[in-house]
């Protein structure tokens, strides 16, 4: 068994001495100094600069629920991390593609069957669409099972005219103006809403959940364009007849029909919470596959935030040393000059699979910066998987009731725009990274059921940013296969 991740002090005071600690031995002794600083463990992010920390007032309390985290069971197993770094080498190839979305953040109060029922529902569907237009398989990553905690652009916020602690998610703070002070308890929480959720979706993926022969209900009657109606209509029809065809001939019983792989993501933004999930980890020879090493098992994929990408900093240092498939948000600060090094440091051995590069522009901008960061890329030798977040990039605020949201032209645009220049690099978008809920929410304003800013409030539920609702991601997956159908790729 594996000796637990030791946590080193968490308080400002205690940092600062662990930093003159490693300047003593760099004065001292530099060879020493040299092997310290390259040398990677669990706690080595704790003498790193660290952004968005938290700080806990009850420090005994914290570190309590720390070690409880640490005695407690895998949520993922590595096994399954491997599984996600296979499907995620072809998505690199070019042989498959890649579905990620979920909550912006996630609620404890959103592990409910009706609610993670909706979500995996429209995640399957979207794949299905996406499957037909494409012709290739479709890995799908929730955001989901973890996904909590949130960077915030300020440590406060003003809630009826006072100054408060911003919400930071729900396994850190309360979203109530009375709950605002980070609760040490609300990590194990964490955990065992995380493990419920993926539990219940192993249960109901096991249970025939997406067994195709079960069709999903295709309720296109919110589509007021008939033009688009019609065109949805012809790609459902073809789904269902392709489907009923194999059935007639018989080759229906492939399980791939039956079940579906189905992996967790959130982004690795506490520290502390991550690391008490990192655990040692050697594959048995003739049994199962993968890298010995040490495996982030809260979740499958994890992510580093555009707000956290420093590459002297905590989360990348935290990030260079685990074996999954991660993440890297990238903003319009990104720099160029950057890639190089920050690949370097979170993927050395250049694994197909084992990066993937969130891009995060606005639509205002994409078209500007992304030719210049595949470029810089293809430079570096590094095979990364390019994957388009339209979301982030296009908030704005609603001029008529100040609320967040989002413009589905904007999204469509941003997603247009990567496609086009990916094909005229000659590289691969591999896939979409999309805030989405399976509920009726009303909180971007656009898509074929043609919302408005004044209809916002109708049924506006976020607590944190927009979210697509069920009709408007369905409108995102058939355009995105209406493209692909026009435009292969490899073509």
């Amino acid at each position: 068994m594996a000796t637990p991740p030791v946590h080193l002090p968490l308080s400002e005071a205690a940092r600062g001495a662990a930093r003159l600690r490693t300047s003593f031995v760099d004065s001292a002794r530099p060879e020493a100094a040299k092997a310290l600083a390259n040398e990677w463990a669990p706690s080595s992010w704790q003498l790193k600069p660290i952004k968005q920390e938290v700080i806990y007032p009850d420090q005994t309390a914290f570190e309590k629920a720390l070690s409880k985290l640490e005695s407690l069971p895998m949520i993922v197993h590595p096994t399954e991390i491997n599984n996600l770094k296979s499907s995620l080498k072809d998505v690199c190839e070019g042989k498959a593609f890649l579905l990620q979305g979920g909550d912006c953040a996630e609620l404890f109060d959103y592990c409910t069957e009706s609610q993670i029922d909706a979500k995996i529902a429209l995640l399957l569907q979207m794949s299905l669409v996406l499957i037909h237009g494409l012709r290739l398989p479709v890995v799908r990553i929730g955001r989901i099972a973890g996904q909590f905690a949130k960077p915030r652009s300020s440590p406060t916020e003003i809630v009826d005219g006072k100054e408060i602690p911003s919400f930071r998610g729900d396994n850190i703070n309360g979203f109530d103006p009375s709950e605002r002070t980070p609760e040490p308890s609300r990590l194990v929480q964490a955990y065992f809403h995380s493990s419920t959720t993926l539990n219940y979706i192993r249960t109901r993926l096991g249970a025939g959940y997406a067994d195709l022969h079960h069709p999903f209900n295709w309720s296109l009657s919110h589509i007021q364009d008939s033009e688009v109606k019609a065109k949805y209509l012809k790609t459902v029809e073809a789904l269902t007849d392709s489907l009923s065809f194999m059935k007639t001939i018989g080759a229906d019983t492939a399980s791939s029909l039956r079940g579906v792989d189905f992996y967790t993501s959130h982004e690795g933004l506490l520290l502390e919470y991550e690391q008490s999930f990192t655990r040692k980890w050697a594959p048995t020879p003739g049994v199962n596959g993968g890298q010995e090493g040490w495996y982030n098992t809260s979740a499958h994929f994890i992510w580093i935030g555009d707000r956290t990408r420093q590459l002297d900093g905590a989360h990348v240092e935290y990030f260079r040393g685990i074996e999954n498939p991660i993440g890297i948000k990238v903003g319009p600060s990104f720099k160029e000059e950057e890639f190089g090094r920050l690949l370097d440091i979170v993927n050395p051995r250049k694994e197909p699979g084992k990066v993937t590069l969130i891009t995060r522009y606005g639509c205002d901008k994409v078209e500007n910066i992304l030719p210049g960061h595949i470029e810089a890329v293809r430079k570096t030798g590094h095979p990364v998987i390019w994957q388009c977040d339209p979301m982030h990039g296009n908030t704005r605020s609603s001029p008529g009731t100040g609320l967040k949201t989002r413009q589905y032209s904007s999204i469509m645009s941003e997603i247009l725009s990567a496609l086009k220049i990916h094909k005229e690099k000659g590289t691969w978008l591999g896939g979409i990274h999309l805030e989405l809920t399976g509920d009726n929410v009303t909180e971007c304003v656009g898509g074929s059921e043609g919302l408005t800013d004044e209809d916002l409030s109708t049924n506006y539920q976020t607590y944190c940013d927009p979210r697509l609702n069920e009709k408007q991601a369905l409108d995102v997956a058939f355009t995105i296969s209406d493209y692909y159908r026009k435009n292969p790729f490899n073509t």
